[in-house]
């Protein structure tokens, strides 16, 4: 299937798209002006742009959890094993931090990937997140989520090649291009094919997924290009105000009826000797409100600009009020709206991935998981009630509708099998411990009870 392909093919593919990471990139550190400042120009830039990305990011990293749930009864005891190896993986690989990174990049640039293989050296599960700008992907036809084949290209120094694949390059540094299918895998250095063999795994390890998904494209969409140009004329507008607030505190002299001047200085206890019909006087740039204007205008770009972003002034804490749980959600029902539209990608890639540890863990350490079915729990965006919701969820299970774990998923228990082992641990030492105390009592009249845990508490 790869026959024909060499590395230097990469180099026109995708240029636009290439082209435009680099300048997404440049835009979120601060990069908003073009060309060069000319003599005395003043810039300013606030980098709102950055700011957005990392208060929406935070959102929607609030928290996550994953479950393994059984299709069947008599898998039950599998699927537990499989969440706490799942649980262990992430651990093991710190993916707490790696998804927040991650999330940075793909809001920037709007597309995101995870590799998923198997360490040969360590016998466990790595899980790294590739440079997306090193990333191609060929699908079939129009059905951009059957992808056929991805490329991974990236540059390491030939100590790092010598390390990792027992070559020795050439040069100081090589360009190494790994080339995955379902059946096959091969690696280049430069344009030289170093190693050809089958796929190890049966699956290309790559899991890549859009920011926000643009109706019938396979590459995703960044959250800066609308608010770019807000941006940049918050930019403008702030430093024209600036100046114009230099130029009054440092007021500009002007003479009428002058052929020439000399030692006209503006600070106090100066005096002018000026011809007899002539005029002097300091101009006055604030006169008539003119900065009032240009106040209102930049309080408009604002305003425009958190309208754009979907960011409401109040997820910045600026509510100015006491807001009520409904009243907050309201407030911020555009920027929930954005997370709720991220949350739906990233479900799906994290499943996705999970799916992949297990299929790694299935095949190199000869376990079995049985049926299931992940599910990814998020944690609420919003400050929560947790006495309400915790008397809510008691009500839910003493009626049957909730069970244990599903009401510790609702109020942000990480791990609730865990968590749910504990009580059961905690219950069963209250009885013994309640058995042997009414067995004392019995013998030798001493008295003394611990409280048993009622079977509906939650």
């Amino acid at each position: 299937m790869n026959e024909g392909f060499i590395p230097a093919q990469l180099i026109n593919r995708d240029m636009d798209r290439l082209k435009g990471y680099k300048e997404l990139l440049d835009f979120y550190h601060g990069r908003h002006w073009e060309g060069y400042a000319r003599r005395g120009e003043k810039r300013l830039t606030f980098n709102y742009a950055k700011v957005v990305i990392d208060k929406i990011t935070s959102y929607l990293m609030s928290g996550i959890t994953f479950t393994v749930e059984a299709i069947e009864d008599s898998d039950e005891a599998r699927a537990r094993r499989a969440e706490q190896a799942l649980y262990r993986v992430y651990e093991d690989n710190n993916l707490e931090q790696l998804d927040f990174e991650t999330e940075i990049d793909c809001a920037i640039l709007g597309d995101a990937c995870f590799k998923v293989i198997w360490d040969t050296e360590t016998k466990s599960v790595r899980i790294t997140a590739p440079d997306i700008q090193g990333i191609y992907a060929w699908w079939l036809g129009d059905d951009t989520s059957r992808v056929w084949r991805v490329a991974s290209r990236y540059n390491l120094t030939s100590d790092e090649v010598e390390i990792l694949y027992k070559v020795k390059p050439k040069g100081k540094t090589a360009n190494v291009v790994e080339l995955w299918t379902a059946q096959d895998f091969e690696l280049w250095l430069g344009n030289a094919l170093v190693e050809k063999k089958p796929n190890p795994y049966g699956f290309i390890p790559f899991i890549i997924y859009p920011n926000l998904r643009e109706p019938k494209k396979f590459w995703g969409i960044s959250d800066l290009p609308q608010i770019m140009e807000p941006q940049q004329e918050l930019n403008r507008a702030m430093s024209q105000l600036s100046r114009i607030l230099e130029l009054s505190g440092n007021p500009i002299a002007v003479l009428e009826n002058v052929e020439e001047s000399e030692d006209i200085a503006v600070k106090p206890g100066a005096v002018w000797n000026i011809p007899e019909d002539a005029k002097a006087y300091l101009l006055d740039l604030l006169q008539g409100g003119g900065v009032r204007l240009h106040i209102d205008y930049i309080n408009l770009l604002y305003r425009t600009l958190h309208d754009i972003a979907e960011s409401p002034r109040a997820a910045f804490g600026g509510t100015e009020r006491d807001l009520s749980g409904v009243a907050l959600e309201i407030e911020l029902q555009p920027l929930l709206q954005k997370v709720r539209r991220k949350r739906l990608i990233r479900t799906d890639a994290y499943n996705r991935r999970n799916r992949l540890i297990l299929k790694l863990l299935e095949q190199y350490r000869n376990e079995s998981f049985g049926n299931n079915r992940l599910r990814a729990v998020w944690s609420p965006m919003l400050p929560q009630d947790l006495t309400r919701l915790v008397s809510n969820e008691q009500v839910l299970i003493q009626s049957g509708i909730h069970s244990r774990r599903r009401a510790m998923d609702e109020v942000g228990v990480k791990d609730p099998e865990m968590e749910f082992n504990r009580w059961l641990e905690e219950r069963e030492t209250i009885l013994r411990m309640n058995k042997e105390l009414n067995a004392k009592s019995t013998r030798g009249g001493t008295r003394g009870r611990v409280v048993e845990p009622q079977a509906e508490e939650v």
